[in-house]
C-alpha cells in the first residue's frame, strides 16, 4: 500500500519524527492540529475560537495535499485545556462541518507543548476506492 504523507514544515514535525497527515490507501489520518504559523509560532493566543479555525485551515490544507476534503471526514477531535470552552471550539467547527456533520468529541487535556496552545485539533478522512 502506497504511503503520502504532508509536511507543513512546523518546527515539530521533524524534532518528533511525524507527519501533518499521512494517507494510506484511502485513509487520511490528519495528526493533532495547534494553531500555528509555517514557523511554529502560536497564533491567537487565549482565542479558543479562533485557534479552533486556524487548526481546521491547516487540516484543510493537508487533507487538500493527499487529495481529500472536509466532506471525506469521519471523525474529528477537539483537544482543550479548558474543556467549560468547548462551545467556543464547537462554533468554528460547526463552520466548517455543520453541512457534513462528522462524529466528533472534546477531550480535556492538562496542556500541550507550548503553553499558549489552547486547542488541538485532529480528524480522519476515507476516500472511495
Amino acid at each position: 500500500m502506497q504511503r503520502k504523507s504532508v509536511l507543513t514544515g512546523r518546527p515539530w514535525e521533524a524534532q518528533a519524527g511525524f507527519s501533518r497527515a499521512t494517507r494510506l490507501g484511502n485513509v487520511v489520518e490528519v495528526s493533532m492540529t495547534s494553531p500555528s504559523g509555517p514557523e511554529g509560532k502560536i497564533l491567537y493566543v487565549g482565542d479558543v475560537y479562533r485557534q479552533t479555525k486556524c487548526a481546521l485551515a491547516i487540516i484543510g490544507e493537508a487533507l487538500a495535499e493527499l487529495g481529500a476534503t472536509f466532506e471525506d471526514v469521519a471523525r474529528t477531535r477537539m483537544y482543550l485545556t479548558d474543556i467549560t470552552r468547548w462551545d467556543e471550539a464547537g462554533r468554528a467547527h460547526a463552520e466548517v462541518f455543520s453541512g457534513i456533520r462528522p462524529a466528533t468529541g472534546w477531550v480535556a487535556v492538562a496542556g500541550f507543548f507550548h503553553p499558549d496552545i489552547a486547542v488541538e485539533v485532529d480528524a480522519v478522512a476515507y476516500l472511495e476506492g
